[in-house]
């Protein structure tokens, strides 16, 4: 089984329900980027142990959150020896509404990832566009290049949408599935 790692920073709680959906998906690890920017202890060691990592951020401001821009640029010590070279990556976030420029902070993960020469892994799905589709459905805001999801300013992390988990359990399960192909040993 491939060791998948789920690096994420949440604000205010709805990142981290994402996190939890994506990790119960791929039966992954979560690893948490503190509200100061950084990793536990052991932090480090567990992701150069994984075969995947995913990374997670909310949305704010149209990018990922500082918190995860300092853990981004703190792995410049894995960059410069390409440590995580070929191991596979993917993305999600989350923001208060459908947009929210969302897909700016899914290309700040992608170039993070290819700057690391790690390996992308996007939805594998269509997105529900006709008329009978409903928040509920899968994929339903529309991601394709990483998980997307959206929740209310006013709304707690118990509020989220159930389709918008439902999606990051699938998402996880993509990866999960895309590991297992391509990292055989």
């Amino acid at each position: 089984m491939s060791k998948i790692v789920i690096v994420y920073h949440s604000g205010y709680g709805h990142t981290k329900k994402v996190a939890e959906a994506v990790a119960e998906g791929a039966s992954g690890a979560l690893l948490v980027i503190d509200a100061e920017g950084n990793l536990p202890d052991g932090g480090w060691e567990q992701l150069a142990a994984a075969d995947a990592i995913v990374f997670g951020s909310p949305t704010y401001m149209g990018g990922p959150s500082w918190q995860f821009k300092k853990f981004a640029d703190a792995s410049s010590k894995q960059w410069f020896t390409l440590a995580w070279k070929d191991k596979l990556a993917a993305g999600f976030t989350n923001s208060a509404t459908l947009n929210g420029d969302k897909f700016s902070t899914l290309m700040y993960s992608f170039t993070l990832s290819q700057q690391h020469g790690m390996l992308w892994v996007g939805m594998g799905m269509h997105a529900p566009n006709g008329k009978a589709a409903t928040r509920d459905d899968i994929n339903n805001v529309g991601g394709y290049s990483g998980l997307m999801t959206t929740s209310p300013s006013d709304a707690s992390p118990d509020e989220m949408v159930p389709g918008d988990i439902a999606t990051a359990k699938v998402f996880g399960k993509r990866v999960a599935a895309a590991a297992a192909k391509f990292l055989k040993a």
